[in-house]
């Protein structure tokens, strides 16, 4: 449903100049993130070979080539460029979000087709390291949830895959269900990734509309389709993980946004589905929280979101897994592997570099965007002595909350602002815990889809819409990714 909130105070009149020059800053420190990262990682690697990656800070290698997907990527990027902004904003809404469905899903296909259907799809699920290899040791599910934690450690018997051992067994199960289904095999495991996955871009479309308005939907909408974080959601599990958790948030923008408390049961069982698809994922309690907090009507909605969100655990809890244990020995063995020797101190920063090529240039100056919104919303609110200033008794945590709480009071650019800056904290709690050293292309991408709609704060939006579209088409036929 469509929020209805009075306007806030007028904005002073913006220096167009000091704007724009405060993107280009923006820009070149998320240049030089990168730049740097390339660098002093290669440096790194060549001298002690402890990155575990082949062109770092990213998993891939240096394969200049152009695939069958080339002409339909160039295509797809040079429509929404042109006309992507004028159809956001004229198309009605239902058809909007149809068409973004459909135009992400053709970005996604047709930069996964850049490295060929093989390579670009069917293998990306079928190789060691991956789910579909074991889909055979689940004929009897139940019996291969009990022993799931048996095979978690590196140098336990018939160890799990890496990317199996590393998830709560929701991952692999999917991969399970849809070969129970007929569908098995990397062709179609590839295609349900992207599939389900491009639906995220809808999601968020629904939460900024709920949450903020239609028009900042409307303006964000050209940027999620075109965002360059397809170059690895096709065909990752990590692009399907994104959007099951994009669902969770959007259904519980819905319901705390006057829409039917029902809403919230479906929101509590997508996240509870989630957080038995990735350990790292259960950090969505935060934008979660954070959209209880912008919404109305939260007592009514919080029994079913709750209620939803037992669903999931007490089933495989009652199958027999324990996530926790799971989760413990998890730790062991990313310590055991490469994640033991992969230094913390590249990485620290470094992931942050993988999250500008994920959400591209125009998303770092989005980003500059909002946190100017939330700091002048800040500095009105002192004036009208509505909040406490946070001197030096206040924490980070609680000026967090407090910059929630008035955004829920706020305007809608507020809101969003809060909605992107908090999905940022959870970004960099997952960064600071060190359990996410390399592979944040791929990892990052539910986190990633949230950032996005911080570029419906820019001005330009053709020439930011084609910086994206650019840096994606560089990347996807420059490098041979590793998802």
């Amino acid at each position: 449903m469509r929020t209805r909130t009075a306007p806030g105070p007028a904005a002073p009149p913006r220096d167009r100049r000091g704007v724009r020059a405060g993107d280009a800053a923006a820009v070149l420190v998320a240049v030089a993130l990168v730049v740097a990262a390339v660098f002093v990682g290669r440096h790194i690697q060549d001298t002690r070979h402890s990155l575990f990656v082949d062109w770092p800070p990213l998993v891939g290698t240096w394969e200049p080539h152009l695939g069958p997907g080339t002409p339909f990527a160039a295509a797809v990027a040079v429509a929404v460029v042109a006309y992507g902004p004028r159809v956001a904003a004229r198309l009605r809404w239902r058809a909007l979000l149809l068409a973004a469905y459909g135009t992400a899903l053709a970005w996604t296909w047709s930069l996964a087709l850049i490295d060929g259907w093989q390579r670009g799809v069917v293998e990306r699920l079928t190789t060691r390291h991956e789910y579909v290899p074991v889909v055979g040791r689940f004929h009897d599910i139940p019996a291969a949830l009990r022993d799931f934690t048996n095979h978690i450690l590196i140098h336990s018997p018939d160890n799990w895959p890496a990317h199996v051992a590393g998830h709560p067994p929701g991952a692999v199960l999917t991969f399970v269900l849809l070969d129970r289904a007929g569908l098995g095999g990397g062709g179609w495991a590839g295609a349900w990734c992207i599939t389900v996955g491009a639906t995220g871009c809808v999601a968020v479309l629904v939460a900024v509309r709920a949450l903020a308005s239609e028009r900042l939907a409307r303006r964000a909408a050209p940027f999620l389709v075109l965002a360059p974080a397809a170059v690895w959601a096709g065909a990752s599990p990590d692009a399907y993980f994104a959007a099951v958790v994009a669902w969770s948030v959007a259904l519980l923008a819905l319901a705390v946004s006057g829409g039917a408390r029902w809403w919230a049961l479906g929101s509590g069982l997508l996240f509870g589905l989630t957080c038995y698809l990735s350990y790292g994922l259960t950090l969505f309690a935060l934008p979660l929280a954070a959209v209880l907090l912008l919404g109305r009507g939260r007592p009514r909605v919080l029994p079913f979101a709750v209620a939803g969100l037992a669903v999931v655990p007490a089933a495989f809890t009652l199958a027999g897994f324990d996530w926790w244990e799971a989760y413990r020995l998890l730790v062991r063995r990313y310590y055991e592997g490469a994640g033991g020797i992969r230094p913390y101190g590249y990485w620290v920063w470094a992931n942050l570099a993988c999250t500008v090529l994920l959400i591209g240039l125009a998303s770092a100056a989005g980003l500059r965007r909002a946190g100017g919104v939330l700091v002048s919303a800040r500095r009105r609110r002192a004036d009208e002595g509505a909040v406490r200033s946070g001197g030096r008794t206040a924490g980070a945590v609680r000026r967090v909350v407090d910059a929630v709480r008035a955004g829920g009071r706020g305007t809608p650019e507020v809101r969003l602002a809060v909605l992107v800056a908090v999905a940022l904290l959870a970004l960099l709690v997952a960064d600071l815990s060190g359990m996410s050293k390399a592979e944040t292309e791929r990892i990052w991408l539910p986190f990633a889809l949230w950032l996005l709609p911080a570029c419906a704060f820019l001005d330009g939006t053709r020439a930011w819409l084609a910086a994206q579209a650019v840096l994606a088409l560089l990347v996807n036929h420059l490098l041979l990714t590793g998802w």
